[in-house]
């Protein structure tokens, strides 16, 4: 385990904090700005090391130009539409940060904002972030907790954890765009995703308030195949940023020993692979939704880890949360926290080579 600081921002120290598992099958590296993670590496078992997130070189290039790369999103992670929402009778006006006319990732929120480190050891590391009342429009202090955790023989296990002083939407989820085999982009890919069904949106990625089957659609993954799918009329390929609705119907219980306390039992959400080097990523988490993103507008204009450019399709986002826009869709899961509870969420992703 390392610490060290990574630069400033407005006088303040930015750290980073370097963890492995206890085996050495997995390390990381994890800024205080935004909760990133900002470089995360598998060891493959023949002597070799796969990075296999995108990440940036500076703090000033999380600053200017990370499209939240590795980041915590919240205090409401995806969109709320129009920017607003109304709660026990109150209408809150948010910052609009998408087209100047919807809120995404909370406006100027978690993953935008210097977290404090709380405690760290050789495989782990815990992060707050306190959220005052009127935070970007929402109601309520809000109190985050993060904690990144390695195991062997390679799971990267993200905890998170609320609490609130006034009522408020509060929907969390980790943001690192994956890339298994250090390729230039991930369209080679495959992918399974645990669901029968997910949110359509309108052109602004606004969900319509339907849960609509994924059969006979792009957005069927229900076998493992390419991420490329055809456009029935155009013949481009089909980009994903779409919501799908998890089918919960494979759990395992949830690790006693969670920083966050006691969760709901994970269940399998997704398979990624590569067949480049054969390594596959499975996504378990306690949440409804995995929202998934293939980077298609990517184009960072600095270098990132290793000096390569991360242009479109160079990472893909696999985002465990509650469904978007779930605040304005009371047909949607219930995202409102209140004083006396606590948002809970665990996620792990592992890694094998098969």
């Amino acid at each position: 385990m390392t610490t060290g600081a990574f630069g400033e921002i407005e006088g303040r120290r930015v750290d980073e904090i370097g963890i492995r598992a206890p085996g050495s099958g997995i390390e990381a590296k994890v800024i205080t700005w935004g909760a990133v993670v900002r470089d995360l590496k598998v060891h493959l078992g023949d002597g070799h090391w796969q990075r296999v997130v995108l990440g940036l070189n500076t703090i000033r290039d999380y600053v200017a130009h990370s499209p939240h790369m590795g980041a915590i999103a919240g205090r409401v992670a995806n969109r709320i539409a129009g920017g607003r929402f109304t709660l026990d009778g109150r209408t809150y006006d948010l910052t609009r940060n998408q087209a100047g006319q919807h809120t995404l990732h909370g406006g100027d929120g978690f993953g935008n904002k210097l977290w404090t480190l709380a405690d760290h050891d050789e495989s782990g590391v815990t992060l707050t972030l306190d959220s005052p009342d009127g935070d970007n429009g929402f109601p309520g202090a809000v109190r985050a907790v993060c904690t990144y955790r390695l195991r062997d023989p390679g799971i990267l296990r993200v905890e998170l954890s609320a609490t609130t002083d006034r009522p408020t939407p509060v929907n969390l989820a980790h943001h690192s765009y994956f890339n298994l085999d250090g390729g230039a982009s991930i369209f080679n890919h495959r992918l399974s995703i645990d669901a029968d069904f997910f949110t359509p949106t309108d052109a602004d990625l606004i969900p319509t308030g339907e849960i609509l089957p994924v059969n006979g659609t792009p957005n069927d993954f229900r076998a493992n195949r390419s991420i490329r799918f055809p456009d029935a009329l155009t013949g481009a390929p089909v980009h994903y940023d779409i919501n799908f609705v998890l089918r919960r119907d494979r759990v395992e219980p949830a690790d006693p020993d969670a920083t966050a306390g006691k969760a709901p039992e994970l269940a399998h959400a997704a398979v990624l692979s590569s067949l480049v080097n054969n390594l596959w990523l499975d996504v378990w988490t306690t949440e409804p939704g995995l929202q998934v993103y293939d980077g298609g507008k990517l184009n960072v204009p600095v270098p990132g880890l290793d000096g390569v450019h991360y242009g479109p399709g160079a990472g893909i986002c696999l985002e465990a949360q509650n469904f978007p826009d779930a605040i304005n869709r009371p047909n949607f899961p219930d995202p409102v926290l209140r004083p006396g509870d606590i948002y809970r969420q665990v996620t792990e992703y592992r890694f094998t080579r098969k």
